[in-house]
């Protein structure tokens, strides 16, 4: 399997050219770290969690690296254990528990595999490491390099969105390349968004709609590393430069870097959610959310899928809802034919 990081490449290597020293040598560090990472997890795919038992209830363990690259490490925080004060120990033991309690409640799904797989992630990887993913089997978040990113575990969608992942490579596994793995992108941040959403008990219209917000320090000009309900508007910095996600198929872009623009192409298939959502009214996990989430279980549903089809497959999941209208159009809008 690819591994799936948070940060794009290109926007590391743009850190790389652009910022300070200090800055650019954590995130080249990050570069070769997540290359390195990429060609192991091609050759020997992660095994599942054995950690702790699967379980129809919540069961985390979050474990410390310690500035390592050593994966899970100590264990810090069992399930039920109290706080330790540590705000990232703390902060990924209440994501993990915000995405499975969406998951329960929101689509009666039993965790990431809906088999109860165990939710173990690891905190305080690498040495100012700019990166979160998930590797198959848990997560892994960086401290961030303090200059312009904080700490990986900050907010809660990041968290959301890299676990999503382990589901979309669970239900119908999206090759991570061109429009597919846009696809896996956005659904990932669809997903993100709503455990935002679910735990802030924000109704579509009171969400803010922003992906990473509060990820980058006070140094940086942006207010988060994506906008679904406006794509290539969340950041524009004279390091970090400008948000290039297009918001509609006439700006896609055909690239061969990021396996086809799978971080940036996003952008199109997050503001169809966000139209759907807003067009449907009330809380986005309850209507286009329960959409999304019945498409991605499809067995129409094809890897390589593109966004036309994706499309068409929403629409079809929507007419069991009576919602197929507003989907449609949100599509439309973006100029995707579905």
């Amino acid at each position: 399997m690819t591994l799936s990081c948070f940060l794009p490449p290109e926007l590391l290597a743009r850190v790389v050219r652009h910022a300070d020293p200090t800055a650019a040598d954590s995130a080249l560090s990050t570069l070769l770290l997540d290359a390195s990472m990429r060609t192991v997890r091609l050759q020997t795919p992660p095994a599942r969690a054995t950690l702790l038992p699967r379980s129809d209830v919540l069961q985390r363990s979050i474990h410390t690296a310690a500035g390592t690259e050593t994966q899970p490490g100590t264990l810090v925080r069992a399930e039920g254990a109290a706080a330790t004060g540590d705000p990232a120990v703390d902060e990924a033991y209440d994501g993990l528990g915000a995405t499975w309690t969406l998951l329960r409640e929101a689509y009666g799904r039993s965790s990431i595999d809906d088999e109860g797989l165990p939710l173990i992630a690891t905190v305080h990887y690498g040495q100012d490491y700019d990166n979160a993913f998930w590797d198959g089997a848990q997560m892994v978040f960086g401290d961030g390099d303090a200059s312009l990113f904080r700490r990986f575990t900050v907010a809660v969608d990041v968290i959301g969105h890299e676990l999503a992942h382990g589901m979309t490579q669970d239900e119908v596994g999206l090759v991570y390349s061109g429009q597919s793995g846009a696809l896996n992108e956005s659904v990932s941040d669809v997903f993100g968004a709503l455990v935002k959403q679910h735990a802030l008990a924000q109704s579509a219209s009171e969400a803010d709609w922003l992906i990473g917000e509060g990820l980058f320090t006070e140094t940086v000009q942006g207010v988060a590393l994506r906008s679904m309900k406006a794509p290539g508007t969340a950041y524009d910095d004279p390091v970090l430069g400008k948000d290039p996600q297009p918001a509609a198929m006439d700006d896609y872009v055909e690239t061969t870097r990021d396996n086809g623009g799978v971080h940036l192409n996003s952008g199109i298939p997050n503001r169809a959610f966000y139209l759907a959502a807003t067009a449907i009214g009330g809380n986005a996990w309850e209507g286009a959310g329960q959409v999304w989430y019945d498409t991605i279980r499809d067995a129409q549903l094809r890897p390589t899928t593109r966004f036309s089809a994706f499309a068409r497959a929403t629409v079809r999941s929507a007419r069991v809802y009576g919602t197929h209208q507003a989907v449609a159009d949100a599509w439309a809008q973006v100029g995707v034919r579905a």
